[in-house]
């Protein structure tokens, strides 16, 4: 097995898997990772340029939505278009497709995707090249489209919105987050030997139990408490569905109880535990500067003045919260967004920072990445 590539590329980067798979390569040591757009392309000889470097091509540009004619013949030009730009190298690169299991029933999507594994795979058995069909379930995650990537990004926009899900019908559903999708992609990639089909499994379930177990997270959370994360499927979902939460959510303000003794705020509320601990900063002085891939963590300002910054990774606007220990508010970071706390007072800040996981040095969830890009 490799320990790395030094080069590949993903069609459908834009995409919603195509995203998770480039937060994924984000910082894996010793990898380039070229972002290819395919239907920006003018012509094969363009695409064949972006792709000459890559040792590994991600297929996961495709097309799910719009009339049968249009999906089907989307995703068939692109599978062709694939093809005749890598058809001169010397060397044919490694391709792995993103198949579906809708592949094996009759939609013209289920055709498209099942002809185009077809004609990818009598490409590189004509070249000698490796070729992975790798048939996926049903995904969630971070990012995903309302009313177009899944049912699943449609509820939690709508319970994030307070509108009420409709369950169309009640199906049966195989459910497995993007991130786990993108490390099987990686792994496969890097083990030199994997060919042929693969399929990837995820947690059966039906719609409605989606739906309850969503819905009971998000009633818990609307409540100022943090639910129970302990099963990891959970911990998916919710930061899944806090993600549609943000940025209109946060921060959210902290009821005060005073009386002649003072005042006192509830800062922390979960049924998981997890880690709370204090910081000072001084004027000037800015913290964090990194993202998460799982982490619930919470930013609460104590004493002083502060400004909180957010950006998507791979996104270039970044969202500017000012926070105050006279108005106590706190903002939980959303996972794959990289975030920075800077004091911008004229006294020590007082922070308290909470994370649903005592913290490991071994499996730390931290990855340092820049808020701000080219300052």
């Amino acid at each position: 097995m490799n320990d790395s590539l030094s080069h590949s590329a993903i069609t459908g980067a834009g995409g919603f898997l195509g995203w998770h798979l480039r937060c994924r390569y984000q910082h894996a040591p010793g990898h380039k990772v070229r972002s290819v757009f395919q239907r920006d392309f003018e012509s094969d000889d363009s695409l064949a340029q972006a792709l000459r470097p890559a040792e590994v091509v991600f297929h996961l540009g495709g097309m799910n939505r719009g009339s049968d004619t249009e999906v089907y013949e989307t995703n068939i030009h692109l599978a062709k278009q694939l093809i005749a730009a890598l058809d001169h190298r010397a060397l044919p690169p490694t391709i792995l497709f993103a198949n579906s299991i809708h592949s094996l029933g009759d939609t013209a999507f289920g055709r498209s995707k099942r002809e185009a594994s077809s004609i990818l795979a009598d490409w590189a058995k004509s070249r000698g090249a490796r070729y992975v069909d790798v048939i996926l379930p049903h995904l969630f995650g971070e990012g995903g489209r309302p009313f177009y990537n899944s049912g699943f990004a449609t509820f939690c926009h709508q319970l994030a919105k307070g509108e009420e899900p409709q369950i169309i019908q009640d199906g049966q559903l195989e459910l497995i987050h993007a991130q786990r999708v993108a490390a099987k992609f990686l792994e496969w990639a890097l083990d030199g030997t994997t060919s042929g089909q693969v399929r990837v499994e995820g947690t059966p379930m039906r719609v409605s139990e989606a739906l309850a177990r969503l819905r009971a997270l998000h009633e818990t959370y609307q409540s100022g408490v943090i639910p129970d994360l302990s099963d990891p499927l959970d911990l998916e979902f919710f930061n899944t569905y806090r993600s549609y939460l943000y940025p209109e959510h946060y921060p959210v303000r902290m009821k005060r109880h005073t009386d002649a003794r003072g005042g006192l705020f509830e800062a922390v509320k979960s049924h998981h535990g997890g880690q709370a601990f204090l910081s000072t900063t001084h004027p000037g002085v800015t913290r964090g500067r990194h993202y998460h891939h799982h982490k619930v963590e919470r930013f609460l300002v104590v004493e002083g003045e502060a400004e909180i910054r957010i950006r998507r990774l791979f996104d270039d606007e970044v969202k500017v919260f000012r926070v105050s220990g006279a108005e106590p508010c706190y903002i939980d970071m959303p996972t794959f967004h990289t975030h920075e706390i800077t004091n911008v007072g004229d006294r020590d800040l007082l922070t308290l920072f909470w994370s649903h996981e005592i913290f490991d040095p071994a499996r730390p969830d931290t990855y340092p990445e820049p808020v701000i890009l080219n300052p």
